[in-house]
């Protein structure tokens, strides 16, 4: 069985950038108060409400938790006002690539490994985060983001229609996930799947079985640690790393 690596799906935040605790966080607070909201989420609610998937559905939620009767365009106000601000942030910098991600994409894009963006987020989000963090550099072949599907992770079905539009087999393809609900969504996939934890403090879910855990993708001056999966060649995660893990995965299957 042919398991060279052919293509990659990133996840976007918490994988390719810490994102939720820098911007998205400050952007609901900036919201809630120009619309004269009473609400003040610390970074331990937000974290919890982070169990929520989609902002206006976080909005909601702990509306109703609460019982304040929001409308929904009232939710739609606060959203809009918090991509508004969300926006500023990123333009402002308050967002940088994770540690090892922009020397494996490079890495990745010189070896023809297909790339990919899997999100929660708004294309609106996706596109400007590129922008900013990449400069100029887009080495993404797609993206699918909340809007190209009807149902978000933790349901498999932005990863399926990823695959579909790759038209690269599974036993090619590695996924980089941060996250319960995207790890539930890729392995539901039948994807290979590498955890690489965020910035947030989460307890895997016990009926998620990982054959890959890093800490994180490491650099020349961060060494990356394994916790689980194949031995690591350099310091980082590199080419060889994954299709070392693809290997590993076909192995255990025979």
């Amino acid at each position: 069985m042919n398991t060279n690596l052919e293509g990659v799906y990133w996840d976007l935040d918490g994988t390719i950038a810490n994102t939720e605790l820098e911007a998205h966080l400050p952007a609901f607070n900036y919201a809630f108060n120009d619309l004269g909201i009473n609400w003040n989420w610390d970074i331990n609610k937000y974290i919890q409400l982070l169990s929520i998937n989609g902002g206006k559905n976080r909005i909601a939620h702990y509306a109703k938790s609460r019982n304040d009767a929001f409308s929904y365009e009232l939710i739609l106000k606060i959203h809009e006002k918090k991509q508004f601000h969300y926006q500023e942030l990123i333009k402002k910098n308050c967002v940088i690539l994770k540690t090892g991600v922009i020397r494996l994409i490079k890495e990745l894009h010189t070896k023809n490994v297909r790339q990919f963006i899997v999100t929660s987020s708004s294309r609106m989000q996706v596109d400007l985060l590129v922008e900013y963090l990449f400069n100029g550099f887009n080495p993404f072949e797609f993206i699918i983001s909340s809007d190209d599907v009807e149902l978000k992770k933790p349901n498999p079905l932005p990863y399926l229609k990823a695959v579909q539009l790759s038209g690269i087999k599974t036993n090619n393809s590695i996924v980089f996930e941060d996250s319960n609900p995207g790890l539930i969504s890729s392995l539901a996939a039948k994807l290979p799947t590498i955890f690489v934890p965020s910035n947030i403090p989460i307890v895997l879910d016990e009926n998620i079985k990982l054959n890959c855990i890093l800490d994180s993708l490491g650099d020349e001056n961060n060494v990356a640690n394994v916790i689980k999966g194949p031995k690591i060649r350099k310091k980082y995660v590199d080419y060889d790393f994954l299709n070392d893990y693809l290997m590993t995965i076909s192995n255990a299957k025979n």
